[in-house]
């Protein structure tokens, strides 16, 4: 009855949520995993930075995404997402940042819908937090792309 009443409400149901939580944690796991292998790559040092900055974000967001999904009684998809093979195709460094950044909008997009219609308050805290930070590594990305392409 009471999730009837969230989901009449306008909140997401359980399963739809679970369904939108493991989607993002398999973009993360996938985000996480180009991050990494983009960091051994021979590129100017502030490239190197930003993609071990980006592995930790997405490392960690893949935990708190795990452990919500196991708070609301399910157990978290083990899947990658595709977009890391579609990323690690891509060799040229900044053209892959310029993909990496493109999911990493993609994932703030999924939670700008998410968010107004979560109601557990634990969970859209932690999910706007993870909104922020996403917003904060495109935002690095972009300033990086622009010195890289005016040269500077």
């Amino acid at each position: 009855m009471a999730e009837a009443e969230d989901m009449y409400m306008g909140y997401i149901g359980r399963d739809e949520l679970l369904d939108e939580l493991n989607a993002l944690l398999e973009a993360e796991r996938a985000g996480a995993k180009v991050a990494l292998a983009s960091s051994t790559v021979l590129a100017p040092r502030g490239y190197i930075e930003l993609m071990l900055t980006v592995r930790d974000d997405e490392a960690r967001w893949c935990a708190m995404l795990a452990k919500q999904i196991c708070r609301l009684g399910a157990r978290p998809s083990r899947k990658t997402g595709a977009f890391r093979e579609k990323a690690l195709a891509i060799s040229e460094a900044y053209d892959r940042l310029a993909f990496l950044n493109r999911g990493q909008a993609w994932v703030i997009r999924k939670l700008e819908k998410l968010l107004p219609r979560v109601r557990d308050g634990h969970l859209h805290r932690a999910l706007k937090e993870m909104l922020e930070s996403h917003k904060d590594n495109v935002r690095k990305a972009a300033d990086l792309l622009d010195r890289e392409h005016s040269g500077h």
